[in-house]
Parts: C-alpha cells; sequence; structure tokens
C-alpha cells in the first residue's frame, strides 16, 4: 500500500493579528488576534481567538468572500438575544497600502 501525500500545504485555522476599522477615518472597531480561518479560492473568516461567540459587539465572525480579482463580498455574523444572522458589509477591495487589507464602502478589515 502507498500513501500519496500531496505537495501543496493543507491550509488550516491560525492565530493572527486582525483590525476592522471604520472608514472615512479609520476608527478601530477590533485591533487584536483573530482566528484566521482560510476557504476556498482565498476567501477567509475571522473570529475570536480565544473561542469566544463573539470577536466584537454584537460581530461573532466576519466573512471576506472573493468575487473576482482583489474584490470580495463581506459579511458579518450577527449574535444577539434573537439568535444569529447574516449582516452583509458589501463589496471590498484589496487595499493598495496594504495588501493584507480589504476596504470597503465603510470600513476596512485587516488580517496579517
Amino acid at each position: 500500500m502507498f500513501l500519496l501525500l500531496s505537495p501543496v500545504a493543507e491550509a488550516r485555522d491560525r492565530v493572527v493579528d486582525c483590525a476592522i476599522l471604520s472608514l472615512p477615518g479609520k476608527a478601530v472597531q477590533f485591533k487584536g488576534k483573530c482566528n484566521f480561518m482560510p476557504e476556498a479560492g482565498g476567501s477567509f473568516s475571522l473570529a475570536d481567538a480565544d473561542g469566544k461567540p463573539k470577536l466584537y459587539g454584537d460581530i461573532g465572525v466576519v466573512s471576506v468572500t472573493l468575487t473576482g480579482k482583489d474584490t470580495a463580498e463581506v459579511s458579518g455574523l450577527v449574535i444577539d438575544s434573537g439568535g444569529g444572522h447574516s449582516s452583509r458589509w458589501g463589496t471590498a477591495r484589496r487595499a493598495a497600502d496594504d495588501r493584507a487589507c480589504w476596504d470597503g464602502e465603510d470600513f476596512r478589515i485587516c488580517a496579517w
């Protein structure tokens, strides 16, 4: 019996530095450690690094889903007394000044 191993590394969750800012002005909504969860095609989600249900405020998970070259749709899982529901934040483009960041109309998400 032979065991075949792929030369491509399997993407795994990892703890990274991350930030979520309000635009314009770059007011910090969250800055700290996040659990970075890579997904197919370069998409990813961010959650609390310590496994708490909320990353910040009522936001449990932020998802960045790539839709094209340097373009993504961003949403947040809102956790409140009614349970959880998805909140569409909108389209984002990869930031020219920091490729680890994504800029939407009124937000910036970075994961380093």
